[in-house]
């Protein structure tokens, strides 16, 4: 992993972003009018001429934030688009719903005034694809492109295919990773309905409480994460230093519901295994764990057992949603990005919020930054309709 880069309702880079994370510094706060009221993790304002020419294709909010992580994670791998082979360079970004601000306003537009008033760059900025197409467009990247969609687990899933493509030789370089902005008045409105969203309006800071006593519900958030990844061989061409070197990924399905995880927690374990023999690795390697900890209160029972099963040395787990609020489908690609930034800098950030854990929960979840070698690094993922998917890290 060569590169990274990331916009988050925790700051405009990775810089801001990991260090509001290891200070611990939630970002949640009551949203704007909905028809249901709601708590959000908003990106904060960016000028629009930071799109440079992408501007004028009109792309959706969630591409917009993509394309923002992209150009860093370029930068910071040392790429220059314009003097690579786009032959070699495939583009996989998760996304849970892709172009859904255009959707649902001009679906708006349609109700309201006919088809007259609906734009010409509706149907190409709110289909899926555009995330990974514009991006492609933007960058000269003419190798494999995909935008993968397994819900919450979409990030997390587009690394491991990319890491399949790199490794079929189908690619030299992968810009890979998630990209969300689903605050919108149907989505809010939907998880709402099911029952995943906190109500903690009188404490919008305090709301996401991943593994706590008082924990009712996750807050939705929007952003991306971007990663450049490459072979080892190739890094060491270009005379770049990797950051971190992922080692294994594993994916499952638990084939159990539509919304809520299997009670038994087989499906993630599944996939936590694959992740370590993928890697090479024993459960006993493991030093850190960052969990998927939506704060919903079924939802981190059956992980919390899960990894207090399959683990019992006990390594540090964080859930660094508490601090951005869930990113949907960008959330596997953000958190993997901060468990690089972990492994890397030898630092495991706290879980936010955590004033009471919750008797059932036997792991040790630090409420403060904790400085630690990390042998490897595990990024948990899971998506409604029981999608898995893990990463397994290491230093480089």
């Amino acid at each position: 992993m060569t590169g990274l880069g990331l916009v988050t309702p925790a700051g405009d880079g990775w810089h801001a972003t990991w260090d509001r994370v290891c200070e611990g510094m939630p970002t949640s706060v009551l949203g704007t009018p909905t028809p249901v009221p709601h708590l959000a993790c908003s990106v904060a304002y960016f000028e629009p001429a930071r799109l440079g020419r992408a501007r004028s294709r009109k792309p959706d909010r969630c591409t917009q934030l993509a394309l923002l992580a992209a150009r860093e994670a370029l930068s910071d791998a040392g790429l220059e688009p314009a003097c690579w082979d786009g032959a070699r360079v495939a583009v996989i970004v998760g996304s849970s719903s892709g172009g859904a601000e255009t959707l649902e306003s001009e679906h708006r537009a349609l109700l309201r005034k006919g088809a007259e008033e609906v734009s010409p760059y509706a149907v190409p900025a709110s289909l899926s694809n555009s995330v990974s197409a514009q991006l492609t467009i933007e960058f000269d990247a003419r190798g494999p492109s995909h935008t993968v969609n397994t819900a919450c687990a979409s990030g997390a899933t587009a690394i491991g295919t990319a890491l399949d493509l790199l490794a079929l030789g189908r690619c030299d370089i992968a810009l890979v990773g998630g990209a969300d902005a689903v605050i919108t008045p149907y989505y809010i409105a939907g998880f709402d309905r099911v029952g995943a969203l906190s109500h903690r309006f009188d404490d919008p800071a305090g709301a996401l409480r991943p593994f706590d006593t008082q924990r009712d519900g996750f807050v939705m958030g929007e952003g991306a994460g971007m990663l450049v990844l490459e072979r080892t061989t190739e890094a060491r061409a270009r005379g770049v230093r990797a950051r971190a070197r992922i080692r294994g990924f594993g994916a499952s399905s638990d084939a159990h519901h539509v919304v809520k995880p299997s009670p038994d927690g087989a499906g993630l374990a599944a996939a936590l295994r694959e992740a370590l023999d993928r890697a090479g690795a024993s459960v006993e390697d493991v030093s850190h764990i960052n969990a998927h900890g939506t704060g919903t209160p079924l939802g981190d029972r059956v992980e919390a057992a899960v990894l207090a099963d399959l683990f019992p040395h006990r390594p540090l787990v964080t859930s660094t949603k508490a601090v951005t609020g869930h990113l949907m489908g960008a959330a596997g690609a953000v958190e993997a990005a901060l468990t690089v930034l972990a492994v890397e800098q030898g630092l495991v950030p706290p879980t936010a919020n955590l004033d009471d854990l919750d008797p059932a929960v036997a792991l040790d979840i630090p409420t403060k930054c904790r400085e630690q070698r990390l042998q490897l690094a595990l990024s948990l993922s899971m998506g409604f309709g029981g999608q898995n998917a893990v990463l397994a890290i290491t230093p480089s």
